[in-house]
């Protein structure tokens, strides 16, 4: 069962889109947080998968609106990714949502995000959020605030080609370094030869350099997130 859901953040209207494969039982939650460009048919789709293997997902909306160019999309994304304040008020009403959900089980909740959603996912663990898991899809991986990550409560899973030119390895060691000092339980997955964007079929949309699509990529680490997730579920 799928539906549009729409909901209020500070005085404005959101639309996310709730998938329910629960079959009237009390199942884990994921919300999933989109790409920069907004909530789009990628993320829609993922919460159909997450449906289909039995969790409630719930696809975020985090700006109001879609991008249809590369320029709309970074206006904004960009300053969300300033304002970890506004972008975790955001994060946190959505998980709100999912919460309330009649069949959802709100001690089992996870947040998983794509690109600018898995900033948003991990920006969300900082706030203290009560997650099992956070998993982060060719994530951005920067934080201004670093001193955050000790709130996290997730075990975490980042999923990243070592091709991509927009997390380079320097920005990969940073976070893991990071990762380390707040003695977090984390997984960074590398994918030889993968760019940016590897599990979105229109990765190449916005004429980004190094996003392509990889159907390999997206499949194992799909697979990944469902270990963990029958790890910290269980």
């Amino acid at each position: 069962m799928a539906s549009d859901v729409t909901y209020e953040i500070g005085g404005r209207s959101y639309t996310g889109y709730l998938a329910d494969g629960s079959g009237g039982k009390p199942s884990p939650g994921v919300l999933v947080i989109h790409e920069a460009n907004g909530l789009g048919d990628h993320a829609r789709r993922k919460a159909d998968m997450l449906a289909e293997a039995g969790y409630v997902a719930f696809a975020a909306d985090l700006y109001g609106e879609v991008a249809d160019t590369l320029d709309d999309a970074m206006k904004l994304a960009g300053p969300l990714m300033t304002d970890p304040d506004e972008l975790r008020t955001r994060c946190k009403g959505a998980l709100d949502v999912l919460r309330r959900q009649s069949n959802v089980d709100s001690d089992r909740l996870a947040a998983i995000g794509f690109c600018f959603g898995g900033s948003a996912a991990l920006e969300l663990g900082r706030s203290g959020g009560d997650l099992r898991a956070i998993v982060g899809f060719h994530s951005g991986l920067k934080t201004s605030r670093p001193e955050d990550t000790a709130a996290i409560k997730a075990r975490l899973l980042v999923c990243l080609g070592d091709a991509d030119p927009l997390i380079p390895g320097e920005v990969r060691d940073a976070f893991m370094d990071n990762i380390r000092a707040a003695k977090l339980d984390a997984q960074m997955i590398l994918y030889s030869g993968v760019g940016h964007s590897f599990t979105n079929p229109d990765a190449e949309r916005f004429g980004v350099a190094g996003c392509h699509y990889d159907a390999t990529a997206d499949r194992r680490s799909w697979a990944a997130m469902r270990a963990l997730f029958d790890e910290v579920f269980a």
